[in-house]
């Protein structure tokens, strides 16, 4: 079954930061309802590498080749690095995208836009051309810590340390905000046994998907491990199934330099409590499967 109506969407992603963006991109790009207007590159930080946007760009091109996508979705550069102050965009064109697609979006057909990563090109399109805020664009931002609970985070929450200052322009800027914290997304997991039995073998995309995965966290978690937090998905779902999502409204923080909240524009946004994990994990790996007997 193919869905007649179409939500407009944008994916912003730091592809090459951990090995939970591929599956969101992967997931928007294989659901019908969802018409992915393009995918922008985002930067991870210096922490890792120091070109991590074009690591992020080179990686959803090899998703697309994977999918037999390659020119046939739009990509975009995003900013390379942080803000570097509030008042000064770094325009790039990923920032102009955002910008031209929200130009058409109406009441009856907004715009959605989705960060996997930190808020930067979202920041610079709001300095750009300030008249996006008062258009029909909804800002999903994977990142922050819960509100008010006792979860223990390490150190800044990685999203939002990679651009405090971008965060800050956005939440004080009155524009429409869903916001997934780091307490509800770190809920997504998945064990190595559940992707070898749901999707291995399917197609080269899956497998690459679980060969990514394992490969991440040899490299980068010291203790054994055998599962994954596909934290990013909860930005798909919740375009593909927004009654699937538990909110409430939070007046809008800003973020201290240590990451923390403080009292800020108090403009509405739409905090995210939980999703409905088991609609998301079971679309995602339906689609993919079904992508991979499309390829028999």
């Amino acid at each position: 079954m193919k869905s007649t109506r179409r939500r407009r969407v944008i994916i912003n992603t730091d592809a090459k930061n951990e090995a939970d963006d591929q599956y969101a991109i992967v997931h928007a790009l294989l659901s019908p309802s969802l018409d992915v207007r393009g995918l922008i590159a985002a930067h991870f930080g210096r922490r890792r590498s120091e070109r991590s946007m074009a690591e992020s760009r080179e990686e959803i091109d090899r998703l697309l080749s994977l999918m037999d996508l390659t020119g046939e979705v739009t990509v975009a550069d995003g900013a390379a690095l942080a803000l570097t102050d509030e008042r000064t965009p770094q325009d790039s064109p990923g920032a102009q995208l955002i910008i031209e697609e929200s130009r058409v979006a109406t009441e009856r057909d907004p715009l959605y836009v989705a960060f996997l990563g930190p808020l930067t090109d979202m920041a610079s399109a709001i300095l750009l051309d300030p008249e996006i805020v008062r258009r029909p664009v909804v800002v999903i931002w994977i990142g922050g810590v819960g509100y008010g609970g006792l979860e223990t985070y390490p150190g800044i929450e990685f999203n939002l340390g990679n651009d405090i200052t971008s965060a800050n322009v956005v939440f004080d800027s009155g524009i429409t905000i869903w916001q997934v914290p780091s307490n509800v997304y770190s809920q997504v997991s998945v064990s190595y046994a559940e992707l070898e039995e749901k999707i291995r073998g399917t197609s080269d995309l899956a497998d690459y998907l679980i060969d990514q995965t394992v490969e991440f966290n040899e490299t980068h978690h010291p203790e054994p491990i055998e599962s994954r937090s596909l934290g990013d998905s909860p930005a798909v779902s919740l375009m593909l199934f927004p009654r699937g999502g538990n909110f409430r409204t939070v007046p809008a923080p800003r973020f201290g330099a240590e990451g923390h909240y403080l009292p800020g524009s108090g403009h509405p946004v739409r905090l995210v409590e939980s999703v409905d994990v088991r609609f998301l994990l079971e679309d995602m790996f339906a689609k993919i499967r079904r992508f991979g007997r499309s390829r028999a």
